[in-house]
């Protein structure tokens, strides 16, 4: 593909950018035309030129219809079997183009680097500065590490449509990409490059896009593993030497060896809401799988170190310590006999290897030199290596002791045994029926009564006795009678918890998270569950194993959170239970699910009123809060740029500890790469520290900025239920003018798409909810209700445009609110949407529907320019409003393709998939979900 990037105009510095692209695109064009021959390659570059000159129409004047038309024509006629070459063409481009601005964002922070530029928004050493400058005492600096907890934590919500080799094939070209750019290359060199680049190319071009298959939870486990060995186990390491360094620069004379307050969560293997496909042998084998990536990783990294550490003891002494740590290791090699590191490396590998046998049945690559007692922990394996590095710095080889052994110390403090805590997570309801089974089972219940229709007063009551009654409510030995596989199933989960944690340690599962919780009673039903398992003990000074975590999703359940936990903080019982979790209470808000029931200015704002009141809550009872937040990747489910969202978080929602999710295709895109994903990780500390330790200029007159909110968050409420959940025949408009139904065809996660068989919106997941309505280009969840919200709003407050424009201008909440909405907005293509409207087949109920949406994105985008004051959308963010404008060219023909084809499936009749041109329309619908999905990047 012959590719020009619309804006030539930009400044010199985006040239690379743009020569990448060309290059990419280049390759491609040539690797199409060798594989699939000069009429494909043509009808490729007809459809391209076309859509490129339609683009730069739309950005100079309003479109040609015949510009539009004839692309239609070409799109149109195209014959199928050429089709999913020119789909295939359009969706790696985008996938390439997509690796060369991730280049060019490492590109551009090296030569912010290598040029000595101010540190930047984002960066340890400017959120170091603003503390300096803020005049932050060092007790609250230190108090803060002390206590801190940062954790993005990984989920397999199935967003992520690319399959695991395509990314390994972008991530050589990446690689190729940065050494050409890094390395002054000699003509041989640049001709070998050029070939691997182009045998890059045709490789991904030759592999298939799509999975055969659905992935198994076995393949999400893994393939979340995977993002350690990219990234993880090299880059998390090295921020803590960064941070460490950069506070001894700060504040010399002060030992800054900091405590493992940074750690990478996961849900994958622990997560049941909704997911059959999780069970406690699904448990059993995350675990084992984790732990065997991260004691490979350690072997592999004590025999490296083995390699470096040839020191001769007759050259420099070692410590008594570290001469007793190589006289026990079963290396007695005469060979090595005056190399007391080797020999303590050496013992120490062995060590390992025992224990990745005793705990996985692993057996390590090469294979130690003699037998040697396992590990107990990993404190135990953390303790021998700093001998090793205690003994280099006293004798004069300190710089040795800084680089792979620094870094795999740390990696062992922050992964241990574990890799990573693996939260639990299942619905209230299950926890429900599960207790009122054992309830009815061991005869708790009164004569007739049914547990489910007790009022909440009684279930509290009913259920606090029970955590205080050391009797179980079931016994296998004791009672004949087998239980309900539903029951068993959470049962079985918490008893392997117990034997999990045993084995690997407390830190492997310490979370069990409640789904759509709304009530005490839903807290109190998993304490009596885990007394079941033996992980809460019961008496005067209860013992509780794990933390219980409320998930609070829709608008009324964030209303009532407050309550719930004030609920909760007043039973003696409960209060018992936080008191042994050293006074601390983690919350988790619900994102996605409130953006669907309410809208997304709504949602924002019943999220952030409920981070107040649940900091004030805990604050009364002498609890320390710690909030979970679960974003997405799009802006309908709470994603966007994480250093604004936090610092946009209210007084007290962050104090130094926070976790985020992290879904689906956003998990790749931030860390897949591993300088890209230190920067993600650099930035999640950076804020945390900033939100928590620097005073904000919001807090001027906070009354005045939530009465503003809560009247617009009304009006956009009122606007956004009349729309979705009041409007009759919604639901079909959204189904017949979306791809919704083609994809929960696509083999992207173990989860079911629906919570229930039902057609309603109410029971459609958050995830293909957004993700349908980001196909067709309307990105709906992510501003509708907005426009309407301002015109009441203005019509109640003559002056009011004058008083939004404050907000915007001085309170991080409501800006970092529009700016999401306005990054929205520049994605979203109200013409390409109306092509999808002609999908539903009642006229009426087209014409009506999509008015109403058309009108209000036109109102929408009309007052957040007015608020903003600019004239365009992206105003004060041209990178990005150059990124989006360049990839529309590419994106808007897979568009009108899917529509095509979306439109050919659908009429099919009884077509079934062993139809040859029935399953090419499918999966060319399938492959431009894909290509759309990387030109948008964060859709789901």
């Amino acid at each position: 593909m012959t590719t020009t990037p619309p804006n030539d105009t930009a400044d010199d510095k985006d040239l690379p950018l743009r020569d990448d692209i060309r290059l990419l695109g280049r390759l491609l064009g040539d690797t199409v035309r060798e594989q699939e021959g000069d009429e494909v390659f043509a009808a490729i570059e007809r459809i391209r030129q076309t859509s490129v000159r339609f683009d730069r129409e739309t950005a100079t004047a309003e479109r040609d219809p015949a510009t539009r038309d004839e692309l239609a024509q070409l799109l149109n006629t195209l014959p199928r079997e050429t089709m999913l070459s020119v789909v295939r063409a359009f969706s790696y481009f985008l996938h390439l183009a997509n690796i060369a601005e991730d280049q060019h964002h490492i590109r551009r922070r090296r030569a912010h680097e290598l040029m000595g530029s101010a540190a930047r928004d984002g960066s340890l050493a400017r959120a170091l500065e603003r503390l300096v400058d803020a005049g932050t005492p060092l007790p609250e600096l230190r108090e803060f590490f002390a206590r801190a907890l940062v954790s993005p934590v990984l989920t397999a919500h199935p967003t992520e449509v690319s399959r695991k080799c395509i990314l390994q094939s972008q991530h050589e070209i990446a690689a190729l990409l940065d050494r050409r750019d890094r390395m002054q290359l000699t003509a041989e060199e640049a001709a070998e490059h050029d070939l691997a680049l182009r045998r890059a190319v045709l490789t991904l071009w030759r592999t298939r896009m799509l999975r055969p298959n659905r992935l198994a939870v076995v393949d999400e486990i893994n393939n979340g593993i995977s993002h350690y060995d990219e990234t993880f186990f090299a880059e998390l390491p090295r921020l803590y030497g960064q941070l460490e360094d950069l506070l001894t620069q700060r504040f010399p004379g002060e030992d800054w060896q900091l405590p493992s307050f940074f750690r990478v969560g996961s849900w994958i293997g622990g997560d049941r809401d909704g997911n059959p496909f999780v069970t406690a042998d699904i448990l059993r084998t995350a675990l084992k799988l984790q732990s065997t990536a991260a004691l490979d990783f350690y072997l592999r990294e004590v025999h490296a170190l083995g390699a470096e550490l040839s020191l001769s003891q007759l050259l420099v002494p070692v410590s008594p310590a570290l001469a007793e740590l190589a006289e026990r290791s079963p290396d007695h090699s005469p060979h090595r006999a005056d190399e007391p590191y080797r020999r303590a490396l050496t013992g120490i590998y062995a060590r390992l290897a025992a224990t990745a046998h005793a705990l996985d049945q692993y057996d390590a690559a090469r294979h130690a030199l003699g037998d040697a007692p396992v590990y107990a922990d990993s404190g135990e394996l953390a303790s021998d290596l700093q001998t090793i590095a205690d003994s280099l710095q006293t004798h004069g080889a300190a710089l040795l002791a800084g680089g792979r052994l620094r870094r795999l110390i740390r990696a062992v403090q922050v992964f241990a045994f574990h890799l990573a805590p693996i939260d639990l997570r299942q619905n209230s309801d299950v926890h429900e029926r599960c207790v009122a089974e054992l309830l009815a089972r061991a005869g708790r219940l009164a004569a007739a009564a049914d547990y489910a229709a007790l009022a909440e007063d009684e279930r509290i009551a009913l259920l606090a006795g029970e955590i205080e009654n050391a009797r179980p409510l079931y016994s296998p030995l004791l009672d004949g009678s087998e239980l309900s596989p539903e029951t068993a199933g959470e049962l079985a989960i918490f008893f392997a918890a117990r034997e999990l944690r045993s084995r690997y340690g407390a830190a492997a599962l310490p979370n069990v998270i409640i789904s759509k919780a709304d009530g005490a009673s839903d807290l109190l039903e998993v304490a009596v569950l885990l007394k079941e398992a033996g992980l809460l003990v019961p008496g005067s000074s209860p013992r509780l194993a794990v933390n219980i975590i409320p998930l609070f999703e829709t608008i009324d359940d964030l209303r009532r959170s407050a309550s719930v936990m004030e609920r909760l903080f007043a039973l003696p019982v409960y209060r018992a239970l936080i008191a042994a979790r050293q006074d601390e209470q983690e919350v988790m808000l619900g994102y996605s699910d409130s953006n669907k029931d309410g809208g997304f200015l709504t949602s924002g704002w019943e999220l952030y009123k409920a981070e107040v009141a649940l900091a004030e809550t805990c604050a009364r009872h002498g609890v320390r809060l710690r909030l979970f937040h679960g974003r997405g990747g799009s802006v309908g489910r709470g994603g966007g740029p994480s250093y604004q969202a936090i610092l946009a978080q209210p007084d007290g929602a962050v104090s130094g500890q926070i976790r985020i999710t992290e879904q689906g295709e956003v998990i790749a895109s931030k860390y897949a790469n591993p300088e890209v994903g230190r920067r993600n990780l650099e930035i999640l500390v950076a804020a945390t520290l900033e939100a928590t330790l620097l005073k904000r200029e919001h807090d001027t007159d906070p009354e005045a900025f939530r009465a503003v909110m809560e009247s617009l968050s009304q009006h956009a409420f009122a606007a956004y239920r009349n729309l979705v959940y009041e409007t009759p025949g919604f639901d079909r408009y959204f189904r017949e003018s979306t791809p919704l139904s083609e994809i929960s065809e696509l083999n992207i996660g173990s989860r079911p798409a629906s919570r229930k068989p039902s057609q309603r919106i109410e029971d459609l997941r958050a995830i293909p909810w957004v993700f349908s309505w980001a196909q067709c280009r309307l990105m709906l969840p992510g501003w509708y209700g907005f426009g309407s919200a301002v015109e009441a709003f203005l019509a109640e407050q003559p002056d009011g445009l004058a008083t939004l424009r404050r907000l915007y201008a001085t309170w991080p909440f409501f800006r970092s609110l529009l700016s999401n909405m306005d990054m929205v907005l520049a994605k979203a293509d109200i013409a390409i949407a109306s092509r999808y409207a002609e999908l539903v087949s009642n006229a009426e109920l087209r014409r009506t529907v999509f008015q109403r949406i058309a009108d209000e994105f036109a109102r929408t985008r009309r007052w957040l320019l007015a608020i903003e004051e600019q004239d365009e959308l992206l105003a004060d963010n041209p990178q990005l409003r150059r990124s989006i404008r360049n990839r529309f060219p590419y994106m808007d023909p897979l568009n009108h393709l899917q529509i095509e084809l979306l439109r050919r499936h659908r009429s099919g009749g009884s077509a079934g998939k062993t139809d040859p041109a029935e399953e090419r329309s499918r999966r060319g619908i399938h492959i431009t979900i894909n290509g759309i999905a990387a030109g948008l990047r964060n859709s789901g």
